[in-house]
């Protein structure tokens, strides 16, 4: 007992003996074009491309690329970092304080506010350089935004 099914001879030629040779042509044509022609099942999916594009930083306070403050003034440095990919790290950078921030790792919030608290005591005559920028989930780097501050 065999299960391979084996092609019967004369098929074709069978059908082309009941249609007339014209139309079996122009029947195998038909349903070739139609073949190729047809539409195709378009599922709708999130782009997981994303858009090429890193999350957006913005610092509002302070205001200025450049601030002055008092030696012993506490730095207030506040923003938003937002992407529609999401957010899934943020850097906070600062130089000049001796002082560090861990990275916000906000598990793919849309928009992640930040605050950072600088202290200036003993800094007189430094500058301190803060810097801040985020990734998102897709792995594309938002550019950093910068914000000097000059103690005096």
């Amino acid at each position: 007992m065999s299960l391979q099914f084996h092609p019967e001879t004369g098929y074709f030629s069978m059908i082309r003996g009941m249609i007339p040779g014209w139309a079996f042509w122009w029947s195998a044509l038909t349903l070739c074009v139609a073949c190729g022609e047809r539409d195709r099942l378009v599922f709708p999916t999130d782009d997981p491309s994303g858009d090429g594009e890193g999350p957006i930083t913005e610092i509002s306070q302070p205001g200025l690329p450049d601030t002055t403050v008092s030696d012993g003034d506490m730095i207030v440095v506040r923003g938003r970092t937002y992407d529609p990919d999401g957010v899934d790290t943020v850097y906070l950078e600062v130089g000049g304080a001796n002082q560090g921030f861990l990275p916000l790792v906000p598990e793919g919030l849309d928009t992640v506010p930040f605050t950072l608290q600088i202290s200036t005591l003993g800094l007189a005559g430094a500058d301190v350089l803060v810097r801040i920028h985020g990734v998102d989930k897709l792995g594309d780097q938002g550019f950093p935004v910068n914000r000097q501050i000059r103690v005096r």
